[in-house]
């Protein structure tokens, strides 16, 4: 069960919550992460994650500019020094770089949206990716197919916001520079709690937020796929992503607690496993009433 963090508090709250994965990195490199662990502080979460027995992977998965290129390789090879369990990359620069300054990383397919097929995963595969993250817009019949066919491992989604929109441009400070307001940038929406409404469904509010990356337009629900597990475990799932983006620390604490005690009862007794509903009900205590709990495209058939 592997979840974004933001801060080597987080790394140790959530690894003793139940988590055995961490996502780690920063927005020169990587998008949408909850907080930044900067190059001065990498080595130290990867440390504290792997004392606690759980693996670090840092988070590559940006598109870079060429004017960005040039930071790529000091900063693979302090992640390979760091003894970083994985790269998550989408851009393949960030694969070229890591052929070359640390030739054994073992590296993650992130190509967000996009991991639609198992070709394009075998492709990476064939490149040296051990992992794909698919595309959340899969349901369950494909991503069974996708695990047969693309010789790999696979990772999806269980819980949590998903991206739908992404821009290198930075739409809200542009509109609020036309507008004379002077905001900080930085992780703008999450504080002040700005959101995209449609004309056509007023009663949903998409979370809109700005890094160093952009903009980033959220789902107006959640994910919540704890009552599937043993689908997705027999489907041959490999890693379950918990999104930690945009919810409090108690919120996330309490989401993977509760997929931890259905994991551990699935490992102990496949056989004899029932889902109990007060993990559930755990999460939603905490969880805000204008967002939904779904489970977003899994049983969902795809018309084309």
């Amino acid at each position: 069960m592997l979840v974004s963090v933001g801060s080597i508090e987080q790394i140790e709250r959530y690894i003793k919550a139940g988590a055995s994965a961490v996502l780690v990195g920063e927005s020169r490199f990587g998008m949408r992460q909850p907080g930044d662990i900067t190059d001065i502080n990498l080595k130290e979460a990867i440390a504290a994650a792997h004392r606690l027995g759980a693996k670090a992977y840092v988070n590559m998965n940006k598109l870079f500019r060429n004017d960005e290129l040039p930071l790529l390789p000091e900063y693979i090879t302090l992640a390979n020094e760091a003894h970083a369990d994985a790269v998550v990359f989408g851009d393949p620069a960030v694969l070229l770089n890591i052929r070359q300054f640390a030739p054994n990383m073992t590296l993650h397919w992130n190509a967000e949206m996009t991991g639609t097929n198992s070709a394009a995963a075998s492709y990476w595969g064939r490149r040296g990716a051990a992992r794909a993250v698919v595309a959340r817009e899969l349901n369950e019949e494909e991503i069974i197919d996708f695990k047969s066919k693309a010789g790999m491992e696979i990772q999806v989604q269980v819980h949590g916001a998903t991206n739908i929109y992404h821009s290198q441009r930075n739409l809200v400070q542009s509109y609020l520079d036309h507008l004379g307001r002077e905001v900080s940038l930085v992780r703008r929406g999450v504080d002040e709690g700005l959101f995209l409404v449609e004309a056509e469904r007023p009663d949903e509010r998409f979370p809109v937020y700005e890094d160093n990356n952009g903009t980033h337009v959220m789902s107006p629900d959640d994910i919540c796929l704890i009552e599937a597990l043993p689908e997705l475990i027999q489907a041959g799932v490999d890693s379950l992503y918990i999104e930690s983006l945009l919810k409090s620390d108690d919120y996330n604490e309490t989401v993977i607690r509760s997929y931890r005690k259905a994991l551990d009862q699935w490992k102990d007794n496949s056989d004899g496993y029932r889902f109990n509903q007060q993990w559930l009900t755990d999460i939603q205590k905490l969880q805000n009433p204008e967002r939904e709990l779904g489970f977003g495209f899994l049983y969902k058939e795809q018309v084309y």
